[in-house]
Parts: structure tokens; sequence; C-alpha cells
């Protein structure tokens, strides 16, 4: 299933359950197998209602129907449901539903306002969302699996602000940067 599919595969799950009339049939058939007439007097809704109910709960494949004398009787697919669950619901999926979405606009938006014209930070932010923005554009000038002594970090985090010990100690915070006992050398994880 591509990209595309899990997205409307997993939209199509959560607007089955989405429904306050759905969740409760879901709910009536977990405790046991119903006819739509069982269903729509239980519930105070139309057999047409009902109807239309358990035919979107059969197409995303949480109910299922077996003929009983003149009637077919509905049961909660639980194996199904647990399927979607774990196959919908896992974190590869739902992070796959943000496709496309440009996860770096807010970084951009905190940059523009705080940076001056020649690269340098105007200040540093004060509100923790925005610092944390600030660290993920600094981090960069480190490369990963290299040592620094303190004096190379403070020359490469002085080319953005003055107050490089702030920044120094809020990349180490933040677990952006690691450093050894008492600061002798520091390293981008």
């Amino acid at each position: 299933m591509d990209v595309s599919e899990q997205s409307q595969a997993l939209l199509e799950f959560f607007k089955a359950l989405a429904d306050a009339n759905r969740l409760k049939i879901v709910g009536l058939l977990a405790r046991e197998e119903l006819a739509v007439e069982q269903i729509a007097a239980i519930l105070d809704l139309r057999p047409s209602t009902v109807s239309n109910h358990l035919s979107y709960l059969t197409h995303v494949g949480l109910v299922s129907a077996r003929p009983q004398s003149y009637y077919n009787v509905y049961r909660l697919e639980l194996g199904a449901l647990h399927e979607m669950a774990r196959s919908l619901l896992s974190q590869e999926t739902l992070q796959a539903a943000a496709e496309g979405v440009d996860v770096d606009a807010y970084d951009r938006k905190v940059l523009k306002n705080y940076l001056g014209p020649d690269g340098r930070f105007k200040q540093l932010p004060m509100q923790f969302k925005k610092m944390q923005a600030v660290l993920r554009y600094v981090v960069n000038v480190f490369e990963v699996g290299r040592q620094y002594t303190e004096k190379e970090v403070n020359e490469l985090l002085g080319q953005y602000h003055e107050d490089t010990a702030q920044l120094r100690r809020e990349l180490v915070e933040q677990g952006l940067m690691a450093r050894e006992g008492g600061g002798g050398k520091y390293w981008r994880i």
C-alpha cells in the first residue's frame, strides 16, 4: 500500500469511528451479534439509518454480516480491528499522513524574525520553542562525529551571537550536543 492509499485508509478508519452512532454500533457488536432491527430498536434509529452505518463499517472492514433466516446478523471483526489499529496506527503510517507538509516552516519563520542581514542573531529568543528553532539552526555548524574544544565551540557559535556560553549550554541541555565531564570536549549528537 503506497502512502496515499495508507492515508486514505487511515482517514476511512477514523471516519468510521468518528460518528457517535457508528461508535455505539461497534460497541453493541463488541458485546454480541445483532440484526439491523435489533440495533435500530436499541439506539432508537430508523433501520435504514442503521443499514447505512453498517454499510460504512462493512466497507472499512470493521463489521461483517452473515445470513440467518430472513435477516443478516452483523458482528464486529475484532481481528480486522486489531489489524487496522496495528497497521494504520503505526508510527510510520501516521508520519506518512503528514507527507508533503513543510515541517521546517516554523523554524524559518523564527529565524526570519531573529536573524539579522549579517547572519547573526539580533537577540536570542526567551520563548522555549523559538530557542529550540534557533538551536536546530546553529547546531548545523558542527560536524557529526568530530570533537571540539570549548574554544572551537565558542568560535563557531560566535558567528551567530556574542553569548556563546548560553548557546553552548542550551545545545547541551537540549540534547543536540554532548560534553565531556568538565566541558573539555564537545560533540554533536
